[in-house]
């Protein structure tokens, strides 16, 4: 086996006559399979024996490919049968981005018999994923192995090359693998997709599967996963957004198989948040969350070759591994921002307790995210509060006055917008100012009436609410950018949902709003005393 990685193949060849044959009459002798792993030099890299017809390949993780880029490795193996390349083989090929893949076959009296050869397909009319080239005896080869390698490469740069996207922005494939309805999938990929452009990424493709069964390695099955790492290749894609979260598991597995980054949704959605917290609180959550999401998923190794070695006697042998200390220094990081947060919490106490002094009542703006609550706050108390068209514009709370009729001020407080599947490390983080609602006097429930998704928007809504412990909770439900409506959809949703009619950026439909709110605050105002005039001896 030693003299198979000090033969060099001629870079122009896909492998030379004198190394096949050496492979072959060594397949014929032992019986089992030969693959070779060959670089662009022509040195042998790895070799290895299968085991049966599987042929087990090593890590390749040091030869990284790029987006537009192939992993500058081919794959050379025998076949004892004389057979040609397998769909296992082709898949291997996808998988991995190799230069190309070959099967040699092995004849009766162990030398080289057929050979063929396939390599990733360049973007074609077809859409064909790889390109397998004739079958012929193997001493009838004379392909140039380099130009064809580096035509590929060419072809698949020049398909990137206009959708070259800016440096800070990355080219992301959005995909969604589960056993949910398509319809189910459809809706969430939509909204998938607003969080990503939100995030400023460059939507190249959406993938959808629907799986029979979960992949537990890969979370979509291996083929299909295959045909997404062609489109990136084909496309210039450089990310991987799945809408389902990954285990730490899948994601190091189908991040080594693809050589992309890759993350999920809960990821997106913190980074978002990373980008948009502006205030020194904001930005103590969206770190505490970040870190809550990285600790289960810290990974390294956990042997003794890390430890380190303490001085002195007993101190002597294996100490903490440098797994244990990154855990610890993230476990000290959460206690210390968890005090900072304890701290804005005692400040907004006292800030409660002087509205409550001066029996200020509160209204709190909930609603899903993008559903236009910065938008009518600015609108009702003519503040400037940062107002978006994108999802989760506002992080930090606003709190503005509002004189309403009868010479009355309320406290109007927008809040962070609301999502499906609400990431428990964001809950969590925002868990200090999420409370702030349970203080208000009346929630005020603000409903995107122009969305599709507006029943999913408002159970969820609903879901996080009742989390909080605010189902029972007074409310009054706006239905917002009616603007964008028929008058008489408009109506038939306002009887479905027993809400308002308003836009955000209609003054005059305002008047109403305030009106019912008003009204709604008197009704919360007179409750005690009423309950307290019906208690005898009082």
């Amino acid at each position: 086996m030693e003299r198979l990685y000090r033969r060099r193949v001629p870079v122009t060849a896909v492998i030379s006559a004198e190394l096949a044959r050496s492979c072959t009459e060594l397949a014929h002798e032992m019986h089992r399979e030969i693959g070779l792993l060959i670089n662009r030099r022509g040195a042998v890299e790895y070799v290895c024996v299968a085991e049966g017809r599987d042929l087990s390949l090593p890590d390749l993780s040091r030869f990284r490919s790029g987006p537009r880029s192939l992993r500058g490795l081919r794959l050379v193996r025998t076949y004892l049968q004389n057979e040609p390349l397998t769909k296992q083989d082709l898949t291997t090929l996808a998988l991995l981005r190799l230069d190309l893949v070959a099967a040699i076959g092995v004849g009766p009296t162990g030398l080289p018999a057929q050979m063929s050869v396939a390599h990733i397909a360049p973007p074609n009319p077809r859409n064909e994923l790889y390109t397998i080239l004739s079958t012929k005896p193997f001493h009838a080869w004379d392909t140039d192995c380099l130009d064809l390698i580096e035509s590929i490469e060419n072809e698949l740069a020049k398909a990137g090359a206009g959708r070259e996207v800016s440096h800070a922005s990355d080219a992301a494939i959005l995909i969604s693998a589960s056993q949910a309805s398509r319809i189910v999938q459809e809706d969430r990929m939509e909204e998938l997709v607003d969080l990503a452009r939100s995030d400023d990424l460059v939507v190249l493709d959406t993938v959808i599967q629907r799986c029979q069964a979960i992949n537990p390695k890969y979370l979509m099955g291996s083929g299909k996963l295959k045909d997404v790492i062609m489109t990136a290749l084909h496309k210039g894609a450089n990310l991987l957004v799945f809408d389902q979260d990954l285990s730490p598991a899948q994601a190091r597995a189908i991040t080594d198989v693809t050589d992309m980054k890759v993350i999920d949704r809960t990821q997106l959605i913190l980074d978002i948040f990373a980008r948009r917290a502006h205030s020194r609180e904001g930005k103590i959550q969206v770190e505490l969350a970040q870190l809550r999401y990285l600790l289960p998923r810290l990974s390294g190794s956990t042997g003794t070759s890390l430890s380190r070695l303490g001085g002195g006697i007993g101190g002597r042998g294996p100490g903490e591994t440098k797994l244990e200390t990154d855990r610890r220094r993230v476990r000290d990081r959460i206690a210390r921002l968890e005090q900072e947060l304890q701290a804005f919490a005692r400040h907004r106490d006292q800030r409660r307790a002087r509205r409550f002094r001066h029996k200020i009542p509160t209204i709190s703006i909930v609603g899903y995210t993008n559903a236009g609550k910065s938008t009518l706050l600015n609108a009702l108390t003519g503040s400037r509060v940062s107002a978006e068209d994108r999802p989760f514009e506002t992080l930090d709370t606003s709190s503005r006055r509002l004189r309403f009729p009868h010479d009355r001020d309320v406290i109007v407080t927008d809040t962070v917008g609301f999502i499906r599947d609400l990431p428990k490390a964001l809950v969590g983080a925002f868990m200090a100012t999420l409370e702030e609602l349970r203080d208000a006097d009346l929630l005020l429930h603000l409903i995107d009436a122009s969305s599709p998704r507006i029943d999913a928007q408002i159970d969820a809504v609903e879901k996080i609410l009742g989390e909080l412990g605010l189902a029972h909770f007074p409310r009054v439900r706006a239905l917002n950018k009616c603007d964008r409506l028929a008058p008489a959809e408009i109506t038939g949703l306002c009887r479905r949902y027993g809400a308002i009619a308003i836009s955000a950026l209609s003054p005059a439909t305002l008047n109403p709003l305030v009106e019912t709110l008003s009204n709604a605050l008197d009704e919360q105002t007179r409750l005690p005393d009423e309950s307290a005039v019906a208690v005898p001896g009082f």
